[in-house]
């Protein structure tokens, strides 16, 4: 604080408290009344006999007020708020911040250090773990893909057995430490705009359904064959190496109508999942990573 609003604030400070005390002394020890008897009164009249009574405060009220400016004088002195002087018990809030997010971080690290060394699929059988990976997951992920991990539009369904990236401990991991960037080109420049929409119907029908157009599904099987099996694979069954979804479970992050698979196809599509390990930190990471297995784990073949 600069040195004339430091002398500013000074200033007003001390002059406001010493009005105060002097109203207060001036409106309790006023001249008395000449009136030779009777209560005294402000000398106001109206309606010809109603007249105010200048009667002097109650003495607790006054010792409330007084009481308050001693209080306002040792805070004062006591804690800053008298221009640049700190107070002499040296508080200050951004001190008090500081304290706070230590022990919150201690706190932290003793309920994180009971989970430490056990695997991911160890964390997400114990429900205390899971406890806390849920409230992770409530702090940092429910903003995209729900509160019930479910997804939005655009954003993965979490529960559902078939990540793009893979369901694996691993996949999972690196998933939520490094985060994804997923791609799908554009292809109505490249294909031209009839081709797009023959694609569109082939793997409208991947899923089950019968294809709006047989004939063009028809013909979309091939370009698929030729263009997009590199990285759906053959029968459309995704690839979580490259982040390709399975084009046959019927999901679709941006809606599985002729239409969104055609502008999919079309436009292309880019989604980014953030990089949370270097934010959260690797015990916080595993505790998401638990949570998200735990919602669908993979199943166990012999």
């Amino acid at each position: 604080m600069s040195t004339f609003w430091n002398l500013w604030i000074v200033g007003f400070v001390t002059a406001n408290i010493i009005f105060i005390a002097w109203l207060l002394y001036a409106t309790s020890s006023g001249k008395k009344s000449d009136q030779p008897a009777g209560p005294e009164t402000t000398g106001h009249i109206w309606d010809g006999d109603l007249q105010e009574y200048n009667n002097p405060l109650p003495r607790w009220w006054l010792a409330v007020f007084y009481a308050s400016i001693v209080f306002a004088i040792l805070y004062l002195a006591l804690y800053p708020g008298f221009g640049n002087f700190k107070g002499l018990l040296g508080w200050s809030a951004t001190n008090e911040l500081q304290g706070q997010e230590a022990e919150a971080r201690l706190t932290t690290a003793r309920v994180l250090a009971k989970f430490d060394g056990k695997s991911i699929a160890e964390l997400a059988a114990d429900p205390e773990a899971l406890g806390v990976a849920e409230n992770l997951f409530a702090a940092n992920c429910t903003a995209c893909h729900g509160a019930d991990a479910h997804g939005n539009k655009g954003f993965p369904n979490l529960a559902r057995p078939d990540l793009s990236w893979g369901r694996s401990e691993a996949a999972i991991l690196a998933t939520i430490t490094a985060g994804r960037q997923g791609v799908m080109p554009a292809w109505k420049d490249i294909l031209g705009t009839e081709s797009v929409t023959r694609v569109a119907n082939y793997v409208y029908s991947l899923s089950g359904r019968p294809a709006p157009d047989i004939k063009a599904a028809a013909a979309g099987a091939q370009t698929f064959a030729t263009t997009c099996a590199m990285c759906h694979g053959a029968t459309g069954q995704g690839n979580p190496i490259m982040g390709a979804p399975n084009l046959t479970s019927g999901y679709w992050i941006y809606g599985g109508s002729l239409a969104t698979i055609e502008e999919s196809i079309g436009n292309g599509r880019r989604n980014q999942m953030p990089a949370w390990g270097e934010l959260l930190g690797e015990q916080k990471v595993r505790l998401l990573a638990a949570y998200v297995y735990s919602l669908s784990p993979p199943a166990v073949t012999h």
